[in-house]
């Protein structure tokens, strides 16, 4: 695939690797495989479809490949959700249809909703994830501790970095010190906290470095958490509808319907999703990596290696309890996630397992068939 120094510079403003193929892992021999196609980025998801832009400016409807539009419950040329393409992902298209999935350099996800085990990639190939939460009733430092989990505790592959934004400091009543003070652990992991009014282009320009050209954000939060206002706010106008929240519990309704990526003036792209009701771990966790490592760190400490942190004896998770030096909602926070995750990651595993069997009879079926009537 060759590409014209034009086409090399619309592509670089809506996130192309600044070395290109050569900079990412696994994306040359995919390019050497379509020799005759041209890459674009996913800008939007749809259930009927995908949005693609190969620049900066409105996109184009792109078809997917078959092994997509098939159900998951369809087992034969079926392609997993979670493998299949999302906003940011880069793909390759012939025409108009997409022929392959570039390999992702970071991605965030979480369990998808329902009984069975399933993955959700909320956005891929990105450099920052902007935690939202307003400074109203919607603030709640569990559900802020529940998404750094998913952001930075994701083993599969690198992880994004993070930065917690508290919207509304201008609203009356607004308790910005208090919050910051409750997210001073948060904090103490090398997570960036700000209380903006996301109103206010001086106010958000706090979040400039993580948004420089050539990088990619996501905002996640929950509905009427300020993120679409943000968004507006960055662009330097109103393209994303707002809309006010409900006065008992400060909750707002989906006014992001689905997941867009939009270049910046900054030259940065910014993916605006909608509001997330379930943060399900998908198993592949890690609590050390996912804002919990000083209470790794102390349970290290403990006399048994099993210690539940509960009522067993020299236990120093307990003992930092006692002394004040640790919350104890967020210790019942990080006890509820580690069990999450690893009842999350036995039903992984069953996944894995099952797949696996139904690749060994497969194959086993395809040889018997083979052997009675021949290869054809």
């Amino acid at each position: 695939m060759q590409l014209d120094s034009d086409a090399v510079t619309a592509l670089h403003a809506i996130g192309w690797p600044g070395d290109g193929p050569a900079a990412m892992a696994g994306w040359r021999e995919v390019l050497q495989a379509h020799p005759q196609a041209r890459p674009a980025r996913v800008i939007e998801q749809h259930r009927s479809g995908y949005v693609v832009a190969d620049g900066v400016g409105d996109g184009f409807a792109a078809e997917s490949p078959p092994e997509w539009q098939r159900a998951p419950g369809y087992r034969k040329g079926t392609t997993a959700v979670e493998q299949r393409a999302a906003v940011g992902d880069w793909v390759l298209l012939e025409g108009k249809r997409i022929v392959a999935l570039l390999p992702r350099r970071t991605a965030i996800k979480r369990g998808a909703a329902g009984e069975h085990y399933k993955q959700q990639v909320i956005a891929a190939n990105i450099d920052t994830v902007l935690v939202v939460c307003g400074l109203d009733g919607d603030f709640n430092a569990r559900r802020i501790e529940r998404y750094l989990l998913l952001v930075q505790g994701g083993a599969a592959q690198a992880a994004p970095a993070a930065v917690v934004v508290l919207t509304k400091a201008d609203q009356e009543g607004a308790e910005a010190s208090a919050a910051l003070a409750e997210l001073a652990a948060v904090a103490g992991q090398d997570v960036p906290v700000f209380a903006v009014n996301a109103k206010d282009g001086e106010s958000v320009a706090v979040l400039a470095p993580w948004l420089r050209p050539g990088m990619t954000a996501v905002l996640v939060g929950s509905s009427g958490a300020g993120k679409s206002t943000l968004t507006n706010t960055l662009l330097g106008m109103d393209r994303m509808k707002t809309g006010a929240v409900r006065e008992h519990d400060a909750r707002g309704r989906h006014t992001t319907t689905y997941r867009a990526l939009i270049p910046l003036p900054s030259g940065a792209c910014l993916i605006d999703t909608p509001g997330m009701r379930e943060l399900k771990p998908t198993g592949e966790e890690d609590l050390g990596e996912g804002g919990f490592a000083d209470i790794e760190a102390l349970a290290e400490q403990c006399r048994f290696r099993d210690c539940r942190h509960e009522r067993e004896p020299g236990c120093a998770v307990r003992a930092a309890i006692e002394a004040g030096t640790l919350d104890p909602a967020r210790l019942a926070n990080y006890l509820k996630l580690r069990d999450e995750v690893a009842g999350a990651a036995d039903r992984l595993a069953t996944r894995l397992t099952q797949k696996a069997h139904a690749k060994v009879q497969g194959k086993a079926l395809n040889k018997r068939l083979d052997e009675k009537y021949g290869k054809h």
